[in-house]
């Protein structure tokens, strides 16, 4: 991936979430129904998820729960494009216009507390239910993820680029998962103990609201704070995973070329895409080379 190529990448999250907001603001200027053939525009106020899904739960539950796990998402949009190992623009902006949706109703839920629906699809009698233009945008994300798997799906993960297994060196690899899961349980543990403090107190000062009512409120908090910190942990865990086998995976085959080499075998060292220390191809290539050049010499130090 070039810069370029990570210019064509975010910018479709930009535009889809900075055409989402312009169109969102203009809907709450809208006072009367619009129909411009089967397209129409009614100002929605939707208190869920898409098309209302969630709206029957609690308040406090709903918008921080849909809210944070948008920013999960976001999180985990990062991750992927960082460790995707290829570089399928397709798949790639594909990703970009789907978050870039999710995150325009997420930012509704934080400014608003619900999400702003004003398209639909029909006749003035009979219409579809609301949506909003990050609703539709994902679906263009959806489309061109499935087209990148079709037609891209075998140079995304080619099996010849796969190792046998994840656990080259399984000491090694679990230290360095457990060390990058601790540090963000130590984050979590943080932020739930300023959230939960904060959230508490700010209920019995401002609200007067304390005993059962306080628990009423954050128990739903705790609960979805636990199972998006665990799921944060686990997902830490796999990143941990990915990027040691990244690691320590030329290591090992450096090691095993070299064994081949002292030995006299033919000794050969291709390095899989994504991994760290591609310059030990070039390395091996130089020594190579060498025992071509000075086959007695290059015997006499294997012996």
């Amino acid at each position: 991936m070039k810069k370029k190529d990570w210019l064509w990448v975010f910018l479709p999250l930009i535009f889809s979430w900075g055409i989402d907001r312009v169109t969102k603001l203009w809907a709450t200027t809208l006072t009367t129904h619009a129909f411009y053939g089967p397209v129409g525009f009614i100002l929605h106020h939707n208190h869920g998820a898409i098309l209302g899904i969630f709206s029957d739960l609690p308040s406090v539950l709903r918008i921080v729960s849909l809210s944070t796990g948008g920013a999960f998402l976001l999180f985990l949009f990062g991750i992927l494009q960082f460790l995707l190992p290829t570089k399928s623009l397709a798949l790639r902006a594909g990703l970009s216009f789907l978050i870039g949706g999710i995150i325009g109703n997420v930012t509704d839920r934080i400014v608003w507390s619900y999400v702003v629906d004003f398209i639909v699809v029909g006749s003035p009698q009979y219409f579809s239910p609301a949506f909003n233009f990050a609703d539709a945008i994902q679906w263009v994300g959806y489309s061109l993820i499935v087209v990148a798997f079709l037609k891209e799906g075998k140079s995304l993960w080619p099996i010849e680029n796969l190792r046998k297994s994840y656990w080259i060196n399984p000491k090694f690899q679990l230290k360095y998962c457990f060390t990058l899961m601790l540090c963000g349980m130590g984050l979590t543990l943080i932020l739930g103990t300023y959230s939960y403090t904060y959230l508490r107190v700010a209920l019995n000062e401002t609200q007067g609201i304390g005993g059962i009512q306080t628990a009423a409120f954050l128990g739903p908090f705790v609960m979805t704070f636990t199972i998006v910190s665990l799921t944060f942990c686990v997902v830490l865990f796999v990143v941990g995973l990915i990027l040691s086998h990244r690691t320590v995976g030329p290591l090992y085959a450096f090691e095993r070329f070299m064994n081949d080499y002292i030995d006299g075998k033919p000794a050969h060292l291709k390095l899989r895409t994504g991994d760290e220390f591609k310059e030990l191809e070039n390395l091996a290539k130089k020594l190579k080379k060498l025992n071509v050049a000075n086959p007695k010499s290059s015997r006499s130090k294997s012996g």
